[in-house]
């Protein structure tokens, strides 16, 4: 398959990239910089330079492609506060790639999230957002990221093989500059490891090298209108992870009132207090996909998190 990518020099998609090449695929990746381009054919793809405001360039790459894996965000907008923003340009840059493929029965994949899907309870493919709930709980940036996955999803109906990959908040590994090292980073600049109240809420988590194998096998083959769960451990702790942190920057772990974590925490308080266990059962068997690398808390204890940046 020739696949397109957008995101393919980003964390997860430069592990897609080989994950689809090591396979067979020609894969064409989105770069918006030298850099970027300059990675995507040093690791053996084709390059189509713009960005995800370039609309006419996505719609012309998807139809020239055999399916599109679609895993670019404007980051820099969601951390610098204009989420909605961010989400406002994904929901545009959707609608173009899904418009080009509309009547094909191509794949056509998003990346989607598993955090606050069913908060509280083990969430399941079959789970779909409250929209509600997310406006609610945050601003209307992930309101309209719930939208957005329901919209890649409706496009079933109009005979394209849309899916959505949900990934945890976390896809751990060497190199992750996520949520994790957000921890760390915070941990190590308080002197001291902190959890929200009694820390016992879970996130998922996985592996960006399994995450990047289930993006193979769905585009590959999983069935349109496909909710898929790129999930490995269901639900760590997040007392837990503090643990580790602190043991490793050898400071106290310490409990964070929730008046306090917004201080403490900044823009993270606001999904680190979330309880959200993800299952991926469904995923598994629907696509007999089987996490192999190491679970969270096994990688945190590798101890490439904790370098320090002379290192």
């Amino acid at each position: 398959m020739r696949v397109f990518v957008t995101g393919a020099s980003g964390w997860i998609g430069s592990a897609v990239v080989p994950e689809l090449i090591g396979s067979g695929h020609q894969v064409v990746g989105l770069a918006r910089s030298d850099a970027s381009a300059a990675a995507l054919s040093a690791a053996g793809a084709e390059v189509q330079r713009g960005g995800l405001d370039d609309l006419d360039i996505l719609g012309s790459a998807a139809a020239a492609s055999d399916g599109v894996i679609h895993l670019a965000f404007k980051h820099d907008l969601a951390f610098t506060g204009d989420f909605e923003g961010a989400a406002n340009a994904d929901r545009l840059a959707i609608q173009a790639l899904g418009e080009a493929l509309v009547g094909s029965d191509r794949p056509f994949l998003i990346a989607s999230g598993t955090l606050g899907v069913a908060p509280g309870r083990l969430a399941t493919e079959r789970d779909m957002p409250d929209v509600d709930a997310a406006t609610t709980l945050f601003t209307g940036g992930p309101a309209i990221r719930a939208r957005n996955a329901q919209m890649t999803l409706d496009l079933a109906s109009r005979d394209v093989r849309s899916s959505v990959v949900r990934l945890p908040p976390t896809n751990h590994g060497d190199g992750d500059h996520g949520f994790m090292a957000t921890l760390v980073a915070i941990a190590r600049d308080k002197g001291v490891s902190g959890y929200i109240g009694d820390g016992t809420n879970r996130w998922p988590a996985v592996h960006r090298l399994d995450s990047a194998r289930l993006f193979r096998l769905a585009v590959e083959t999983a069935p349109a209108g496909s909710a898929l769960h790129a999930v490995a451990d269901e639900g760590v702790a997040i007392r837990d992870i503090a643990e580790v942190i602190g043991r490793h920057l050898d400071v106290p772990v310490v409990s964070i009132s929730p008046e306090d974590a917004g201080e403490h925490f900044t823009w993270l308080a606001g999904f680190l207090g979330l309880d959200s266990p993800a299952s991926s059962a469904l995923t598994r068997e629907l696509l007999a996909w089987e996490p192999t690398h190491l679970g969270l808390i096994d990688d945190l204890d590798q101890g490439h998190y904790f370098h320090t940046p002379s290192a």
